[in-house]
């Protein structure tokens, strides 16, 4: 995820491919087009349904039609 390959520099990048792995995604998939829609589910699911302590228990989608700074939990 960074030019030096340290995953430090980007937490939050690796934390979402953490969550996909281990919460969403299947473990092994027969081809190729079966797992490109599995990903764009896993990410639709993530970004549109899950909701985030982080982010005042929000969905990603719905933290960025907010104006304004989010309340920390």
């Amino acid at each position: 995820m960074t030019q030096t390959g340290d995953p430090k520099k980007n937490a939050v990048a690796e934390r979402v491919n953490g969550l996909l792995k281990i919460e969403i995604l299947e473990k092994a998939y027969p081809n190729f087009t079966t797992a490109q829609k599995g990903i764009a589910k896993a990410i639709s699911i993530y970004n549109y349904y899950r909701p985030h302590n982080s982010i005042n228990d929000l969905t990603p989608v719905e933290a960025h039609q907010m104006s304004g700074q989010i309340p920390k939990k």
